[in-house]
């Protein structure tokens, strides 16, 4: 009898400590990290995306590599553009307006497109300082390696840490730059590149990605489809140094009056970090209707002509590298 008491008492103990091995809960659930789109905490995002694709299936170079969606639909506001896929081993490499700083808590996020939270893409997620130089964040999965997920399987996100895409479209996975506060190759005040890396989920040892215990990490496999792997939709940036909020960095580079405006809109521009930049404007949904490149040297006062376009709402952008802005623009003609 005594045995078998101490039998339970084992096998309640093995649970606990797998529920308290188990990491944050999917989105809506309580507990989770998961940072909606619109909270605001996010305060800038990136402004410039490169995208070195992967292979529709890793090992099987005859499919070629994957070919959806564009590099610039990675940057910008999660939820704004479609996504970029990766690819097997694809990877993104994301820049911003000003240098990502570490500040208590969570410093930034990355939004996949997961459509319902359950069929998650993964990617690792590493960071730099100058662009040369990378550290990955200590991803870990508690999935077992002993099966496989096949092309539409689920993964439970209480299962896996530090790794992107662990939570449904418009929810972002946070990341805390203190943790890496022991690497000596990055200043962790002073991020300046984002890399994004598609986790090769299938637990054939010779290629499998490996989380920091040299555990086989486990996603979809195969998905030989032309928009397979992480499907990247934006970097979110919660603390950097610069402005506190992206109104008032917009407000420091540009201003944009009247509004509404009729037969001109006035662009006033912060000079020299606007050089070679395009003005864009859409309708609300999506159409380009005109772009123009601006020139500026030190103070720049753009006249945009708006007298072909009808009255409403439309959306302007201001296309820089280092300092992209969107605005709505209200037309009364």
């Amino acid at each position: 009898m005594l045995g078998f008491k101490h039998f339970i008492l084992f096998i309640l103990l093995f649970a606990m400590f797998k529920l308290e091995a188990q990491f944050h809960p999917p989105a809506g659930q309580l507990g989770t990290s998961a940072m909606h789109a619109d909270s605001s905490a996010f305060i800038a995002w990136a402004s410039s995306c490169a995208v070195q694709r992967g292979l529709i299936q890793w090992g099987l170079d005859s499919l070629g590599f994957v070919d959806t969606g564009l590099d610039e639909y990675g940057t910008g506001k999660a939820l704004s553009n479609p996504t970029v896929s990766l690819g097997d081993g694809g990877q993104a490499t994301l820049t911003f307006p000003y240098p990502i700083s570490n500040e208590e808590g969570w410093d930034f996020a990355v939004f996949e497109n997961s459509f319902d939270g359950m069929f998650l893409e993964l990617a690792f997620v590493e960071v730099s300082s100058d662009g040369e130089n990378f550290v990955r964040f200590p991803a870990t999965t508690l999935s077992d390696s002993n099966w496989t997920v096949g092309p539409f399987d689920f993964i439970d996100a209480h299962l896996i840490n530090n790794l992107a895409g662990k939570y449904a479209i418009g929810y972002g996975t946070p990341f805390d730059l203190q943790e890496l506060a022991d690497s000596s190759t990055i200043d962790i005040n002073s991020i300046t590149h984002v890399r994004v890396v598609d986790v090769i989920g299938t637990p054939q040892s010779d290629i499998c990605s490996r989380d920091q215990f040299g555990n086989p990490i486990l996603d979809p496999f195969p998905t030989p489809f032309p928009g397979c792997g992480f499907d990247l939709d934006a970097v979110g940036v919660i603390h950097h140094l610069g402005p506190n909020s992206i109104e008032e960095a917009e407000t420091k580079l540009a201003k944009i009056y009247p509004q509404p405006a009729t037969g001109v809109v006035n662009i006033e521009l912060q000079g020299g970090v606007f050089e070679k930049s395009y003005i864009e404007l859409y309708t609300l949904s999506g159409n380009l209707i005109s772009q123009v490149q601006i020139q500026v040297d030190d103070e720049s006062l753009v006249k945009l002509d708006i007298s072909g376009l009808k009255s409403g709402i439309y959306i302007l952008k201001i296309i820089n590298r280092n300092h992209p802005i969107t605005s709505r623009l209200s037309v009364v003609n």
